[in-house]
C-alpha cells in the first residue's frame, strides 16, 4: 500500500529534504496535469532539492564572510570615471584569478570604486561556493590584536588563511596603524601565498608609501612581491562617487527648499 501525501512529508521532514517538501504539492499536481513519469517527475523534485541546498549553502557563506551587502556591477557608473580598468574589473569578477590562486590589489583615490569592485568580487567567490572572508583593514587588525590578547590565534589564523578569497578593504585609511600591523599583516600573505589562496587588498595609498606606512620596509617589501607575484595590480583613476552623490542629494534638498 502506498504512502498519502502527509505520511510523505512527514518522512520528508525527517531526512531533512525541505527542497523538496516545499514543492512536493505542486510537482504532483505539475506531474498529474502533464502526465510525466515516475523519473520525471523524480528529477524535479532532485533538482528542487539541490536548488535549495545550494541557495542555503550561499546564504550561510554570505553570513560567515563578513559582508553585509552583496554589490554587483550592474548600476555601476562606468562613464562617470571612464579611465577605470573595465576590462580588468570584468576579468576578476569571473574570479576565475581565485581558481588560478592569483591575488589582486586596488589601488587609487578615496571613492572611485575601490569598495564596491571588491565587494562584487567577494559576492562573486560566495556565489561559486567558495570560501570567502571580507574585513574592513581596521576589523582585521582589530580581531588579529584580539585573538592574541585572548589566546585563539589559531582559530583566527585559521579563518583567514585557509579561505579560498581574503578581502582587506580600505587598507591605511586610518593613518595610525597597529604597532604590530606589519607582523599581523606578514604573516597571513605569506600563508596564503605558499598555499596559493587569492587575497584582494584595496587601499587609497600607493605601494611605495606601503613601508612608511607600516613601518617596516622590510615586512612591505616582502608582502608586496608575493602579492605581486602572481597578482593583479589596478589603479583607480578619477573623481569621488560618494562627493558625486553627495552633491546630489544637496541638490535635491534645495530644490526641495525651494519648492
Amino acid at each position: 500500500m502506498g504512502m498519502t501525501i502527509v505520511e510523505i512529508e512527514k518522512h520528508m521532514k525527517s531526512l531533512r529534504l525541505s527542497g523538496m517538501l516545499a514543492t512536493l504539492e505542486s510537482r504532483a499536481l505539475q506531474a498529474q496535469q502533464s502526465n510525466a513519469g515516475l523519473v520525471e517527475a523524480l528529477s524535479w523534485l532532485l533538482q528542487d532539492e539541490l536548488d535549495h541546498r545550494s541557495s542555503n549553502l550561499i546564504q550561510r557563506r554570505f553570513k560567515a564572510s563578513g559582508m553585509d551587502e552583496r554589490k554587483t556591477l550592474t548600476d555601476f557608473d562606468w562613464g562617470f570615471n571612464p579611465k577605470l580598468p573595465k576590462k580588468e574589473i570584468y576579468e576578476l569578477v569571473t574570479a576565475k584569478f581565485i581558481q588560478n590562486g592569483e591575488h589582486a590589489l586596488l589601488i587609487g583615490a578615496p571613492g572611485t570604486g575601490k569598495s564596491h569592485v571588491a565587494k562584487t568580487i567577494a559576492h562573486a567567490s560566495i556565489q561559486l561556493f567558495q570560501k570567502t572572508v571580507y574585513r574592513e583593514a581596521h576589523v582585521f587588525f582589530e580581531d588579529m590584536f584580539e585573538a592574541e590578547q585572548t589566546h585563539n590565534q589559531k582559530k583566527i589564523f585559521k579563518l583567514f588563511t585557509q579561505a579560498d578569497l581574503l578581502v582587506i578593504d580600505d587598507l591605511f585609511l586610518r593613518k595610525r596603524m597597529p604597532k604590530d600591523a606589519a607582523d599581523y599583516l606578514l604573516d597571513i600573505i605569506i600563508n596564503r601565498y605558499s598555499k596559493r589562496k587569492s587575497t584582494v587588498i584595496t587601499s587609497n595609498r600607493p605601494i611605495e608609501d606601503w613601508g612608511l606606512l607600516l613601518k617596516d620596509n622590510a615586512a612591505s617589501s616582502a608582502i608586496l612581491d608575493r602579492l605581486l607575484h602572481h597578482g593583479h595590480l589596478l589603479k583607480f583613476e578619477g573623481k569621488s562617487y560618494r562627493l558625486k552623490e553627495a552633491a546630489k542629494r544637496l541638490s535635491r534638498l534645495n530644490d526641495e527648499g525651494k519648492g
